[in-house]
């Protein structure tokens, strides 16, 4: 039995946190779904709870599963006091933010505790910094949508322990999914090798050489399953500025890294994609 089991802490209620929070419920593990906004605790449970239910209507779920499931989610607004060895945060890519909250769980929990950040882009060593046994802390970095995509980034910092990267591979491993183990470096692999995805299409729009909905059909007839546009819709344009911001700075403001300035118009505008309604397509009509 793995100690996992013991239940699982999910720390942040946005896509990921809400998406990593129901893979696990999906894989019978308990779930402890942290946030501190009230609104945005309730909207999470809301989204689980339907889309459990839209997969026990597909028949992907037996019937009464879904109920049964959710009966192991427990929602809180308090960081503290909760049952589980293996914490996982999924809040702003921020790392001062960030690191105050891993400095909080250091203090609060178990020296058995494993820490994971759901950072597609911070350094784990430096996160790290802020725990009693930094030893314990590693990368998860799950990918949109988190119950589906098979792929998690198991990310080492220099302090990490073998033996716990080996046993955060093992477990996603037998929970149905690709785990690929990353060196501490800005931006990990898939964040890195996108970059150009995005920026590119970006400066081409910027550039008026071809329009949004055109770039978008020319990527999927490339092969690719969404264009740069809509999967930036779908993550979260201010989610997607903020990775390459920080890879930008990283990499020592390296110009295939800078950030577009009409992907930071988006961010200022508050048109950040599926969940505003608006982003480089409109979605208000749904």
């Amino acid at each position: 039995m793995s100690r996992f089991e013991q239940g699982i802490i999910v720390i942040g209620g946005g896509t990921m946190g809400r998406g990593i929070a129901q893979f696990f419920l999906q894989s019978a593990y308990p779930v402890t779904l942290v946030d501190l906004n009230k609104d945005i605790l309730v909207q999470a449970e809301e989204d689980i709870t339907k889309r459990l239910n839209r997969l026990e209507e597909k028949g992907r779920l037996e019937q009464g599963q879904a109920e049964q499931l959710l009966q192991h989610l427990r929602c809180s607004t308090e960081v503290e006091g909760h049952h589980g060895c293996l914490i996982i945060e999924a809040i702003v890519e921020d790392m001062a933010v960030k690191q105050k909250l891993f400095k909080q769980l250091s203090a609060a929990y178990p020296e058995d505790t494993c820490f994971a950040s759901n950072t597609s882009s911070l350094s784990i060593t430096e996160l790290g910094s802020v725990v009693r046994q930094p030893e314990r802390v590693l990368g998860m970095h799950f990918f949109n949508p988190a119950p589906l995509m098979p792929l998690v980034e198991v990310i080492k910092g220099l302090d990490t322990s073998e033996p716990l990267v080996t046993e955060i591979v093992d477990l996603l491993k037998a929970l149905g999914k690709s785990p690929v183990v990353v060196e501490d470096t800005p931006g990990f692999i898939v964040n890195r090798v996108a970059r150009p995805f995005y920026n590119e299409g970006l400066k081409i729009v910027s550039e008026k050489t071809a329009n949004i909905d055109q770039m978008d059909r020319i990527m999927k007839a490339a092969g690719f399953k969404m264009g740069p546009f809509e999967l930036q819709d779908l993550i979260g344009i201010d989610i997607n500025f903020a990775t390459t911001s920080s890879l930008y700075r990283a990499y020592h403001q390296e110009p295939r890294f800078r950030p577009s300035p009409l992907q930071e118009m988006m961010v200022k505008s508050k048109r950040l994609g599926r969940k505003t309604g608006k982003g480089f397509y409109n979605y208000e009509t749904e």
